[in-house]
């Protein structure tokens, strides 16, 4: 299979203008001018709900099992309900679970807002700041202590952390390839195409995609997305993952069909750390 490179200087397309990108004035700000990446994900998706942090945890999980020393990250978090006075976030203590990780919720999750909103409007009507430059302090501590991170993004690739930065900024800024997960739905071809368009437009690297059923719904579009969506974008399709339900007190993420699938996508995602070990 065939991954794009679009050659040019990389840009910024964070809200919907096409400029010199942010991404790469961060890096050289930071002194991080570097170019190889990182060993790890930065799991984007192709909207809200399309199942980032089921297909994060189940990656994490099965690289646990393969042996592998694997970090989680969720740097923002939004719609995290209240308890005893705290906001929890849900998705980064799933991460954390599912990766076998001690590391402590700041280092995971350095920022969480109460609303269901973009992390730049949560952050505002909040009367707080996002620091891009603390999420990716918090990441290179994660970075040095594993073998590989998978980063979650929210919601899509362009949804704003602040009003010059977007996650395909963050995710140029930590360096780590992309892997989009498209949620199967009617329209998913054309969200698909504009998520691995913007981020070849911006030179980062695609490792690949995976078509994720968030329910039991068999509608022609959803039956068909996995074949035209092979057809249509210059990036791996991998494959798809059918909407399971939990068993028991078994978290979905955890389900044996779901780890069996992804064992296999780990070493065209993840060469050069599953490379390191022998229990895969």
């Amino acid at each position: 299979m065939r991954v794009a490179r679009p050659t040019g200087p990389p840009t910024e397309l964070s809200a919907g203008l096409l400029r010199p990108s942010s991404a790469q004035a961060l890096r050289q700000s930071s002194g991080q001018a570097s170019t190889k990446l990182r060993a790890g994900l930065f799991v984007t998706g192709t909207d809200t709900g399309v199942g980032k942090t089921l297909i994060t945890a189940a990656l994490a999980a099965a690289l646990r099992a393969c042996g592998v020393d694997v970090g989680v990250m969720k740097p923002i978090e939004t719609g995290c309900p209240t308890r005893r006075g705290r906001l929890l976030p849900l998705d980064a203590l799933t991460l954390r679970e599912a990766s076998g990780s001690r590391d402590s919720l700041a280092l995971i999750n350095p920022y969480r807002f109460r609303e269901p909103l973009a992390p730049m409007v949560a952050a505002e009507r909040s009367g707080r700041r996002i620091d891009v430059g603390v999420i990716e302090e918090r990441f290179s501590r994660l970075a040095g202590r594993h073998s590989a991170v998978l980063v979650e993004g929210a919601g899509g690739l362009l949804v704003p952390i602040t009003e010059r930065a977007s996650f395909l900024d963050l995710s140029a800024r930590l360096r780590l390839p992309l892997l989009v997960v498209i949620g199967s739905r009617l329209g998913a071809l054309n969200h698909a195409r504009l998520t691995v368009d913007a981020a070849l437009h911006a030179r980062l690297r695609v490792a690949g995609a995976i078509l994720n059923h968030p329910t039991v719904d068999r509608s022609p579009a959803r039956t068909t997305n996995l074949s035209a969506l092979r057809r249509l974008l210059p990036v791996p399709v991998l494959g798809e993952i059918f909407h399971v339900a939990g068993l028991g007190h078994q978290p979905s993420w955890d389900h044996p069909r779901i780890r069996q699938i992804l064992v296999l996508y780990l070493r065209q995602l993840l060469p050069e750390v599953l490379g390191r070990s022998e229990a895969c």
